[in-house]
């Protein structure tokens, strides 16, 4: 193994995946493009104009924000090799100390660090009790989020309860985050929707739902994918990172310190994951709100799993079940039934392309579930209220099923680790 180039060879070099579905951002685009033409022709087929209207995205991008920043936690942790589930906890103290600091100084963005500042040491926390003491990764996981909600519905108590506007369970209203000027360039896109152009209006809806009203802290988040990507597959810390979630020992032999790396990735995903916190407190809700994560660390971790611990991948997990977060907030239960069709159609996609790969067990079952879901929508006007809370779980649970055998989660991911083993 090098440290410039990361090659393992001999005995102790982890065996390589046969297969391994590898999700860069050409995949993405293409899992777009295919996305919006299906939402495109349930709307010609139902007509609900609502599925891809700029208003539905520009919903989803919010509710998207706070999970991919889950996401890129998670993920920063598990290439070091930890486990993280205890990102929920971590932004439950984002939310709480983002609040907490855009009061005390009357700013946003400071309010956005404070977050940080929480969730790092959430983060902290966790690699002192698993990388130092070798607690079990996710009793360390689990312990966090008890310990973030305890803590948080204490201090909301202690501080936001005599302030005017803020009670026991809530804060104040918090100072605004600012938005990304346009200076009126999405106006032709605005137009353009409003034709009603089968693909291209709603491909200019998604755009000016992207663009329009962003706050600045939503473009922030945007960056850190990139950003994320450089440093952790184009940076010699960021290899060196990578090693320690691969094979350890190999990378101690050659010098690493693994206890560092460890422990700066998993308090690096603590504060992104605080950061997600801030943002839901700050930009999506203006206010403090005990339990207002409502399992979006969870959901993050999931779509950092279907993305196959990439930032790109994440990323499009992230859009999706934001997506769906989002139409249980607006889209009505309307929408929601047309968006049955589209589930349908997409099984059945699915099932072709696994019949055409060889897989013919995944195929007959996807199929299966495509007319069960074509089923239930010809057979119904609507769907129950109720339904509308459980799409986003529901979508996490379909997707993880569909692409779980072609994941591969880095070699050493969740192993404990002593320096000098062997």
């Amino acid at each position: 193994m090098s440290t410039s180039g990361l090659i393992v060879s001999g005995p102790e070099a982890p065996a390589p995946s046969a297969r391994v579905r590898r999700t860069d951002w050409r995949v993405l685009l293409i899992g777009f493009f295919g996305l919006l033409t299906v939402l495109s022709v349930v709307e010609v087929i139902t007509g609900d104009n609502s599925l891809v209207s700029s208003g539905q995205i520009n919903a989803a991008v919010l509710a998207a924000v706070p999970i991919g920043l889950a996401a890129l936690g998670g993920l920063w942790s598990e290439r070091a090799g930890v486990v993280n589930i205890g990102l929920e906890g971590m932004m439950i103290l984002g939310t709480w100390f983002g609040a907490w600091g855009a009061l005390q100084f009357d700013n946003p963005w400071i309010g956005a660090l404070v977050g940080v500042i929480g969730g790092a040491l959430g983060g902290l926390l966790h690699a002192v009790a698993t990388v130092t003491f070798g607690v079990d990764q996710i009793v360390s996981g689990v312990a966090i989020i008890l310990l973030g909600t305890g803590i948080t519905q204490f201090l909301s108590a202690a501080v936001f309860a005599d302030m005017p506007g803020g009670g026991e369970i809530q804060s104040p209203p918090l100072p605004r985050m600012g938005t990304i000027p346009t200076g009126g360039l999405t106006d032709p896109l605005l137009t353009l929707e409003r034709k009603d152009i089968f693909l291209v209006s709603d491909l200019a809806g998604v755009l000016y739902g992207l663009f329009t009203g962003m706050s600045q802290l939503t473009l922030v988040a945007i960056l850190l994918v990139p950003f994320t990507w450089w440093v952790l597959w184009r940076t010699a810390f960021g290899l060196r990172l990578r090693s320690c979630g691969e094979h350890p020992v190999a990378a101690e032999s050659l010098g690493v310190n693994v206890y560092y790396y460890k422990y700066v990735a998993v308090t690096i995903s603590g504060a992104l994951s605080g950061l997600g916190g801030a943002f839901l407190a700050i930009v999506m809700n203006n206010q403090y709100r005990d339990g207002q994560t409502a399992g979006r660390g969870f959901i993050g971790l999931a779509a950092m799993i279907f993305g196959n611990w990439r930032p790109a991948g994440l990323a499009g997990g992230a859009g999706l079940f934001g997506y769906m977060d989002a139409m249980r907030l607006r889209g009505g239960s309307a929408a929601v039934h047309a968006l049955l069709l589209a589930f349908a159609i997409g099984l059945a996609i699915f099932a072709i392309w696994r019949y055409y790969k060889g897989s013919r067990t995944a195929a007959i079952a996807s199929g299966v579930a495509a007319i069960g879901t074509y089923l239930v929508y010809a057979s119904t006007d609507t769907v129950p209220q109720q339904f509308l809370y459980f799409a986003p779980h529901i979508t996490t649970l379909i997707v993880l099923a569909m692409f779980s055998q072609h994941l591969r989660m880095p070699a050493a991911d969740g192993r404990p680790y002593r320096r000098g083993e062997e």
